[in-house]
């Protein structure tokens, strides 16, 4: 993973899953607004995901 966007998933959630879609970026936001913590679960997610299928793919 890229130690940047794992550092920025943990200080702004949202900024972190900027790459994706309007959608991933608004639920990312609205659990940031609901507490500080499914934010980062739900961007550290969406970040292993992202390199769960590029592992996948190569």
């Amino acid at each position: 993973m890229d130690i940047r966007r794992l550092i920025l998933a943990f200080i702004l959630p949202p900024a972190a899953v900027m790459n994706k879609e309007a959608g991933t970026i608004m639920l990312t936001g609205i659990l940031t607004l609901w507490g500080w913590i499914p934010g980062v679960v739900a961007a550290l997610i969406m970040i292993n995901r992202e390199r769960c299928a590029k592992s996948a793919e190569a």
